[in-house]
């Protein structure tokens, strides 16, 4: 890895953190905290976002970009703005508070979700790439 590509990867990593605390937040704030909905929105959307990305920015895409820039985007914003780390953390909390249909739901609905969204990602971007 170049140096270039690593301080993409942490500019990109601090913005998509940013953007994860900010969306978060404000779901929270309208929706409430009983269910980790920030947490599942972030992740579905961040699923979407990197299936497209890749898509549309792949050898085969309508969009060549550089490889620093597809980096940026897919690991540093999408890594930094995704959260698997406090999903786990959170349906953890849920589990030791016995909320057991909560449980499933998160996990559920953030694994199928993301992969439904990821798929439609990629479809766009397909589309796009025609």
């Amino acid at each position: 890895m170049s140096a270039a590509i690593a301080v993409w990867v942490t500019v990109g990593s601090a913005l998509g953190g940013l953007a994860r605390y900010w969306c978060s937040g404000l779901i929270a704030r309208l929706v409430g905290e009983t269910f980790p909905w920030g947490t599942l929105i972030v992740n579905v959307v961040g699923s979407f976002l990197i299936g497209l990305i890749a898509t549309i920015s792949g050898t085969d895409g309508r969009f060549l970009i550089p490889a620093e820039a597809r980096q940026f985007m897919m690991v540093g914003i999408l890594g930094g703005f995704t959260t698997f780390s406090s999903f786990s953390l959170q349906t953890l909390t849920l589990a030791r508070d016995g909320q057991w249909l909560l449980v499933g739901a998160n996990i559920v609905g953030s694994v199928v979700l993301c992969l439904v969204m990821v798929w439609a990602g990629h479809m766009l971007a397909t589309l796009i790439n025609r």
